[in-house]
C-alpha cells in the first residue's frame, strides 16, 4: 500500500468515526428533550368571558312587548301633516286623527288666522280641511275632514294622570317639514303652566325632552302603549331639549265640546294670587305653609259674590313685592290646594261653569268654609 493510499484510509476511519459519535449525540439530546416537555407543560386555562348584550328599552302596547319601530308602525297613519295658508303666509304643523267621523285635533296657534288648511297623510293623501272649533286658553283646535273611502286610524286618548317622571313617551309630528319624525325622550316634568296669548294660563302641562322643534305643534305626544297622553304645543325659548305638551286630561274635557259646539266654556272664579310657602309663611308669623294667597277679587265676580278678600297691603320680602291681608285659599270642594298652579289645575279639570264649590280659606287666624257659585271665563 503507498502512502497516499494509507494516508487517504486513515482519513475515512476518522471522518466515520465522527460521524457515528454526532448521531448518537443528538439521540441522546432528543431522548433528553422528550423527558423534560411534560414537566414543562403547564395545564390548560378556562377562562370565562361575559358578554352583555344591550337591548333597547321594551315598549309595551296591549301588554305585549314592542320596540320603538312597531310603536310608530301603529301610529304613523294617525298622525298627519297640517299645511296653512294664511295672508302673512304659508306653514306646516302636525295633528293626529281622533275619530272615524274625520275629526283632527291640532294646535290652535297652527291654524289661526288660515284662509286654507290641508291634511296631508304620510301616504301622500291630502285632504281639505274645515275648522271645526278651536279654545285659545288650552291652544286646542279641532278641524274636519272629508276622507271619503279612506279609512281612519284614530289614536285613543290615554291617562296623562298617570304618568310618571321618566316614563318613555314619544313624540310624532313633521318638524321643520320632515314628515313623520319619531323622536324619543321621557317625562322631565308634570303640572307645568304655560302662558296663552289671552293672558291665562295652561295648567298640567307635561315637560319632556323629545325634540320637539317647529313643525311638531299639535301632533301627539304617545306613551309606550300607543296612546295620546299630550299635544305637543312650546319649546322652551331659551333652553335645549325642554319642550311641553297639553295633557290629555285636557283634551278629553275640551275636544268633546269643540266638536258638538265649536267653542269649549272653562270656569271662573274671578281672583288673581300667589302661591303661599314656607318663607312667606314665617315672614308673615301664620301658621299656613301652603295655599293660595289672595291678592286681587274681581268685582262682580263670583268671588265678589261669595265675599272673598283681596289683599289690603303689600309687603316686600326679599325684593319680592308680596300682597297680604287677603284670604288664603287652602282647599276646594275637600280637595287640598297648597299653590297656585295646583288651584288653576283643579279649576280646569273638576270644575264647570255654575257649579257650586266649597272653598276653604284661612282668615283672621281661623279657617272658613265659603260657597261660591262658578261663572264663566271672560
Amino acid at each position: 500500500m503507498t502512502r497516499l493510499a494509507l494516508t487517504l484510509s486513515l482519513v475515512s476511519i476518522v471522518l466515520l468515526a465522527a460521524t457515528i459519535y454526532q448521531v448518537a449525540s443528538i439521540q441522546s439530546d432528543l431522548a433528553n428533550l422528550k423527558a423534560k416537555i411534560p414537566s414543562a407543560m403547564t395545564p390548560a386555562t378556562t377562562v370565562t368571558v361575559t358578554t352583555t348584550v344591550t337591548k333597547p328599552v321594551p315598549v309595551v302596547m296591549g301588554g305585549v312587548s314592542a320596540s320603538y319601530s312597531e310603536l310608530y308602525d301603529a301610529v304613523k297613519m294617525s298622525v298627519v301633516m297640517i299645511r296653512v295658508s294664511s295672508p302673512v303666509g304659508s306653514a306646516v304643523g302636525s295633528g293626529f286623527v281622533y275619530d272615524e267621523t274625520g275629526h283632527i285635533v291640532t294646535n290652535n296657534h297652527v291654524v289661526q288666522g288660515a284662509t286654507s288648511i290641508r291634511v296631508v297623510f304620510l301616504d301622500g293623501g291630502i285632504y281639505e280641511a274645515r275648522l271645526i272649533g278651536a279654545d285659545v286658553d288650552s291652544d286646542i283646535a279641532v278641524l274636519k275632514i272629508d276622507h271619503g273611502e279612506r279609512k281612519l286610524i284614530p289614536i285613543r286618548l290615554g291617562d296623562s294622570h298617570s304618568l310618571r317622571i321618566g316614563d318613555v313617551v314619544a313624540a310624532v309630528g313633521n318638524p321643520f317639514g320632515l314628515e313623520g319624525t319619531l323622536t324619543i325622550g321621557v317625562v322631565s316634568q308634570k303640572d307645568r303652566v304655560l302662558p296663552t296669548s289671552r293672558g291665562f294660563s295652561i295648567p298640567g302641562v307635561i315637560q319632556t325632552d323629545a325634540a320637539i322643534n317647529p313643525g311638531n305643534s299639535g301632533g301627539p305626544l304617545i306613551n309606550m302603549q300607543g296612546e295620546v297622553v299630550g299635544i305637543t304645543t312650546a319649546i322652551e325659548p331659551a333652553g335645549v331639549g325642554i319642550g311641553y305638551a297639553v295633557p290629555s286630561s285636557i283634551i278629553k274635557r275640551v275636544v268633546p265640546a269643540l266638536i258638538e259646539k265649536g267653542f269649549y266654556q272653562r270656569s271662573w272664579l274671578g281672583v288673581t294670587g300667589l302661591s303661599m310657602d314656607e318663607e312667606i309663611s314665617k315672614a308673615l308669623g301664620v301658621e299656613v305653609r301652603r295655599g293660595v294667597m289672595i291678592a286681587e277679587v274681581v268685582r262682580g265676580s263670583p268671588a265678589d259674590q261669595a265675599g272673598l278678600r283681596g289683599a289690603t297691603r303689600t309687603t316686600t320680602l326679599d325684593g319680592r313685592r308680596i300682597p297680604v291681608g287677603g284670604d288664603i285659599i287652602t282647599a276646594i270642594n275637600g280637595s287640598a290646594i297648597g299653590s297656585i298652579d295646583e288651584f288653576l289645575l283643579y279649576m280646569e279639570e273638576y270644575t264647570s261653569p255654575g257649579q257650586q264649590v266649597v272653598i276653604t280659606l284661612y282668615r283672621d287666624g281661623g279657617y272658613v268654609n265659603v260657597t261660591a257659585t262658578l261663572g264663566v271665563r271672560p
